[in-house]
């Protein structure tokens, strides 16, 4: 089946229930802008570095603490196993709106430091909610389409932040008229209200009075006791993939205009052209995991991620876009995969909190990743050296994957929980 908001070239949509379609496209659309955010500092950081008088050497301790602003994401994901999927993920689409509308007022380094530290924190949490509703409410024959799907939309908001950024210079205020577009998902709340509803696994579970006045912790002590190898297993491949990812896709818009003197137009053009084929990733992926497995499509493309870095940040201008179009869809593809892992391996109570223990080791990762480019590049190393090392990571993470259970076609309640109730 066709569907109108599904670009033709990310395939059509298997047959379900059109309520699953709709829920699909309010999913992605609300994480749509979450891309869009995060495109903005990649696109514009030239822009923002210099209007903030921010130095080279401070670019990799600036983003490394912008990253770190994901941490309180996973105090929120827990929040979700106990008051429900639906009241937390609308409550974070209105705490990233605000938080990136604020941004385009920040007056110095220390002011748009926090204020998107602050709004990555709902970012984050928007996005670990969001994985945890489509992998509850799609059937299990299509669940890794249904995720690639979602992260394939939302992949878009980067093709629209690389075509606003191409105008840069006639957009009033210039950066700050590109992060003032974040206001939307805030005109759109009704919207999400009407078409966002509880997720049918959790509501049983509220009706069985599974979620009672419990700690907030408690989920995740019962993740710890009840699946700790796995709990690892999911951590150690989402902070090596955090590690390598971030360090090659933070400074790839500084990269192409600092180095190589790209105008802002080729950059956005090499992000919509490039980038556009890149996020066929995660449909590809989804289908893939769907008929042979989630571990062995995960650890191929992360395989091929360290090469796409390397011809990027050290071959000819030419080879760039190609390079690009090869590090977002390896990269997409993977990232496809350790969302799913983080999701289906844990039972209903503890989904929340298994997504959000994953997102907790990505931006730590994250963190780590930009703290060590920054120790580099202080120490006399360029951003390109640091870059490629780096990525090597991203490889040791599709291995990680290799030795989680397979949960390809398997319906969530055998998978989750040792006694058939997850």
């Amino acid at each position: 089946m066709r569907v109108w908001w599904i670009p033709p070239f990310l395939g059509r949509v298997p047959e379900m229930e059109p309520r699953l379609v709709s829920l699909l496209g309010l999913v992605s659309l609300a994480l749509f802008f979450e891309s869009y955010d995060v495109s903005m500092l990649t696109a514009a950081l030239k822009h923002i570095a210099h209007d903030l008088d921010i130095a080279e050497t401070e670019l990799g301790g600036a983003m490394a603490a912008i990253r770190l602003g994901a941490l309180p994401a996973f105090a929120i994901a827990p929040l979700a196993d106990r008051w429900g999927r639906r009241r937390v993920f609308l409550g974070t689409i209105v705490g990233s709106s605000v938080g990136t509308v604020l941004t385009a007022f920040a007056q110095t380094e220390g002011q748009f430091v926090v204020v998107q530290m602050v709004t990555r924190t709902f970012l984050i949490a928007s996005a670990v909610v969001a994985v945890v509703i489509v992998t509850e409410e799609f059937p299990a024959e299509h669940r890794g389409w249904a995720i690639g799907m979602v992260g394939a939309l939302s992949a878009c908001g980067h093709g629209l932040g690389a075509v606003l950024f191409a105008m840069i210079e006639h957009i009033p205020f210039g950066w700050r008229g590109l992060y003032a577009v974040g206001v939307v998902p805030l005109l759109l709340m009704p919207a999400f209200r009407r078409g966002v509803p509880e997720t049918r696994r959790f509501a049983r579970m509220r009706a069985a009075g599974a979620t009672g006045r419990t700690p907030v912790w408690a989920p995740l002590v019962a993740l710890a006791r009840a699946h700790p190898g796995r709990a690892l297993g999911v951590a150690a491949a989402a902070g090596l993939l955090g590690i390598g990812e971030v360090s090659v896709f933070q400074f790839t818009g500084w990269f192409a205009q600092s180095v190589h003197g790209w105008e802002p137009r080729q950059y956005s053009l090499m992000v919509v052209a490039a980038g556009g084929f890149g996020i066929v990733g995660n449909i590809v992926a989804g289908r893939l995991a769907d008929r042979i497995g989630r571990r062995v499509v995960g650890a191929a493309f992360f395989a091929l991620f360290p090469v796409g870095a390397i011809v990027f940040y050290n071959g000819p201008s030419w080879s760039m876009p190609v390079a690009f179009a090869c590090l977002v869809f390896c990269q997409t593809a993977g990232a496809v995969m350790v969302r799913a892992f983080s999701t289906e391996l844990f039972p209903t109570a503890q989904r929340g909190t298994s997504s959000g223990w994953a997102t907790l080791a990505q931006t730590l990762g994250w963190a780590l990743g930009l703290w060590v480019v920054g120790l580099g590049t202080e120490a006399g190393s360029h951003i390109a050296y640091m870059t490629s090392i780096l990525s090597v990571s991203v490889l040791l993470s599709g291995l990680t994957l290799l030795f989680l259970p397979e949960t390809s076609r398997r319906e969530l309640e055998t998978i989750s929980d040792k006694d058939g109730r997850g």
